[in-house]
């Protein structure tokens, strides 16, 4: 009997163990069955299958950074209809103009605007430029820029880790020459922090948006004026103008080539001085 009341303590005890408290079932979560698992995601076309091994040097398609640019040149009939056609376009694209200019010189009314349009339209969206007029010109190019990305971001996280080693260090510091010194090198890493951070940005900027440059012209015909009718007296005065314009041209290239004149001068009377003397001595030899 004593044995039965003894252990009465002990198996109470061990019953208390096993059954968890409501606290507890509280903080424990329950185990997922297989039906509350999420879906599987899609597999990206040209994904190496479990079994197999993607090559370390090459980054999947899904992640790759690719800017996408074209220029584009189109001569159109009308310059306000093919404005026109553009808001169309770009509203229903969902693209935005980030630069516009329109001139008119040399024979022509041109209209050039830099578009920018998410990726997977701007290959569609380029396809509706052709139907503004006659296509003159089109050049498509892309950039990776998987790795200066990569190595960006890199630089940008070791940047941030020595901020943040500086700041520790100052708030350790207890000389002021200490402190100014390292303030001094917080700023520089903080001043490369922003930089770097820009070209990140402009990077993601280029990236989530294609870049379209589109040129397109309308023709203008010069008109040409029409000569004026002169009278008879503004054809004299004119012309006496003109033969007193002439008289002073003579006069003053006389002047220009007067050494010319005198050396001729010079000439003219040597040679006429040594044909009177050949002809005085002729005669006497005879």
């Amino acid at each position: 009997m004593k044995l039965r009341v003894w252990s009465l303590p002990i198996l109470l005890l061990a019953m208390a163990c096993s059954q968890q408290s409501p606290e507890t079932a509280k903080q424990t979560p329950p185990a997922l069955n297989a039906m509350e698992l999420p879906p599987p995601a899609p597999e990206a076309p040209g994904a190496p299958d479990a079994g197999e091994t993607a090559s370390p040097s090459v980054a999947p398609a899904a992640t790759r950074k690719i800017i996408y640019h074209a220029d584009v040149r189109v001569k159109v009939a009308s310059l306000p209809q093919a404005n026109a056609r553009m808001d169309s376009l770009i509203r229903a694209f969902g693209a935005y103009v980030s630069d516009a200019s329109e001139k008119r010189e040399d024979g022509q009314w041109e209209h050039q605007m830099t578009i920018r349009v998410l990726p997977a339209r701007f290959q569609d969206l380029l396809n509706h430029l052709n139907g503004l007029g006659a296509l003159e010109s089109k050049t498509l190019g892309s950039d990776d820029v998987t790795a200066e990305h990569a190595d960006i971001a890199a630089r940008l996280r070791t940047k941030r880790a020595v901020e943040q080693r500086y700041v520790a260090l100052l708030s350790q510091a207890k000389k002021v020459a200490d402190i100014l010194e390292i303030e001094e090198k917080l700023g520089e890493v903080r001043g490369d922090i922003e930089a770097t951070e820009s070209r990140l940005k402009t990077l993601d900027d280029q990236v989530g948006y294609s870049t379209i440059t589109l040129t397109y012209f309308q023709p203008i015909a010069l008109s040409t004026p029409d000569a004026p009718v002169l009278s008879f007296g503004s054809r004299l005065v004119e012309s006496f103008y003109s033969g007193w314009t002439l008289c002073t041209d003579l006069v003053l290239g006389l002047v220009t080539i007067w050494p010319l004149v005198v050396v001729g001068a010079a000439a003219y009377w040597g040679i006429r001085t040594w044909r009177r003397r050949r002809t005085r001595v002729l005669p006497e030899k005879a």
